[in-house]
C-alpha cells in the first residue's frame, strides 16, 4: 500500500469548519474530492504535513491556528479608497475585486460603501480564524513527469487505477 510522500498525487475529501464548528466548505457535498501534488506547496503546509505517511482510507481531524491557516488579520490591509476608483461599477459589501498593491495583484473585498468612499479589505476572508479539517484520504498515485514539471495535477480527478489503465 502506498504511503503519501513527495511527488504523489493525492485525492481526498474534507469538511472544513471554523472555530465554532460552522461548516465553511465540504468537498463531499460537491462530490468532488481535492487532488494535489504532495511536496509542492499546493495546499497549506500544516495540512500537507499531516497528510505525509498516510494511506488511502485514513481519516483524521486537524486543527489549524490562524497562523497555520490564512494568517492573522492585518488591519493595515483594510483601507478606504475613493468611490471613483471603481468607475461605474455597482458595488455591494462582500464583492471581491483584483487590485494592484505594492506587492503586486491582490484580491480585496468590499466592506462598506458610502457616497464618496469604499472601504476594502485585502486580508483573506478566513484570516485570523482557527480552522478544523476532517479529512479522508481517497487515492494516492505517482505523479507523471508532466505533473512534476508543472508542479500540480494536470488531471486532478484521475485516480491511480485510471492512470494504470491508460498505460496498457
Amino acid at each position: 500500500m502506498s504511503l503519501i510522500t513527495s511527488h504523489h498525487i493525492v485525492g481526498f475529501h474534507y469538511v472544513l469548519r471554523d472555530e465554532n464548528g460552522q461548516v465553511i466548505d465540504d468537498s463531499c457535498q460537491r462530490e468532488k474530492p481535492l487532488y494535489y501534488l504532495h511536496g509542492h506547496g499546493n495546499i497549506m503546509p500544516a495540512l500537507e504535513e499531516a497528510m505525509t505517511g498516510r494511506t488511502p482510507g485514513d481519516r483524521f481531524e486537524l486543527e489549524l491556528s490562524p497562523a497555520q491557516a490564512y494568517g492573522e488579520r492585518n488591519e493595515a490591509l483594510t483601507q478606504t479608497v475613493s468611490r471613483g476608483a471603481f468607475g461605474a461599477s455597482e458595488l455591494e459589501p462582500g464583492m471581491r475585486f483584483q487590485a494592484n498593491g505594492p506587492d503586486g495583484p491582490r484580491t480585496v473585498t468590499v466592506v462598506s460603501i458610502d457616497q464618496d468612499n469604499v472601504t476594502v479589505d485585502a486580508n483573506h476572508p478566513l484570516a485570523g480564524r482557527a480552522l478544523n479539517y476532517s479529512v479522508e484520504i481517497l487515492d494516492i498515485r505517482d505523479a507523471t513527469r508532466a505533473e512534476l514539471a508543472k508542479g500540480h495535477p494536470l488531471e486532478p480527478g484521475v485516480s491511480h487505477s485510471e492512470v494504470e489503465d491508460r498505460k496498457q
